[in-house]
């Protein structure tokens, strides 16, 4: 074991115990080939961006006031508009992930404040993270344009219970259960990439590791009773996600037909 793995390895641990199943290794075999790199940076930055919208959804959803969610609006509009239109350029992002001032609940919220103490910080590093993403796909002279999303994320939601506050909590699982893949994905396929992104993709373990336990314990805080049978339930429907056939390679997807 080398002194990096032996490093990860308390932060990869309770990781590996989260989830049912290690990333297949024929997913690692198509995702170290230098023709998919484009593809994997393309997909990871916008799975960068949509771990933070869909934070600022349920933020806005379930917590905010009205100046509160414009506010967050603001925030993650460059970003969107990059990603999807390829408007504006790194300068343009850079330094756009704070806020002007600090936001709040709304009164009526019993869990807000908590929700908003784990929730922002996420949203500011993977925000930053995305800037990251970014300014590696412009040194490796990648030409950058946006590509669909693959099954994973919609795989689990469809799955999501219809009443409240039972909908936030799956929300909220999903969450963890999006985070601690990307964790172990980033650890898996690091040793395999050129080694700047590989030094890159081995730094994120620690806030996307704290990312899953965040969105963990938001859970358990806002639920009235134990969520084990809920965690174990989507824990099942991830891990067939990422052990079935899939013909659309992307960061998250399923074994590679």
């Amino acid at each position: 074991m080398t002194m990096i793995q032996t490093a990860i390895q308390p932060l990869l641990a309770p990781i590996e115990q989260f989830l049912l199943c290690p990333t297949p290794d024929s997913w690692i075999v198509q995702a170290k080939r230098p023709e998919n790199l484009n593809v994997i940076l393309r997909d990871h930055l916008l799975c960068e961006l949509k771990a933070a919208q869909s934070a600022i959804f349920l933020l806005k959803r379930y917590v905010l006031t009205d100046e509160a969610a414009q506010q967050l609006t603001a925030l993650i509009q460059p970003y969107e508009r990059f990603a999807y239109q390829c408007q504006g350029d790194l300068l343009s992002l850079k330094g756009t992930s704070q806020l002007s001032k600090s936001i709040h609940a709304r009164s009526d919220c019993a869990y807000g404040e908590a929700m908003i103490e784990k929730m922002v910080l996420l949203i500011k590093e993977e925000l930053h993270h995305f800037y990251q993403v970014a300014e590696i796909i412009e040194r490796q002279e990648l030409e950058y344009q946006p590509i669909n999303a693959s099954r994973y994320a919609k795989g689990m939601l469809k799955h999501v219970k219809t009443f409240e506050p039972d909908a936030l909590i799956d929300k909220l699982i999903i969450g963890a259960f999006i985070e601690a893949r990307s964790c172990e994905r980033f650890a898996k396929l690091a040793p395999h990439l050129p080694e700047e992104i590989g030094r890159f993709y081995l730094s994120l373990l620690r806030s996307e590791a704290r990312h899953y336990q965040d969105y963990l314990a938001l859970a358990e805080h806002i639920a009235a009773n134990d969520i084990r049978q809920r965690i174990d339930y989507f824990a099942a429907i991830e891990a067939e996600l990422i052990q079935s056939p899939d013909d659309d390679f992307k960061f998250h997807s399923g074994a590679p037909i």
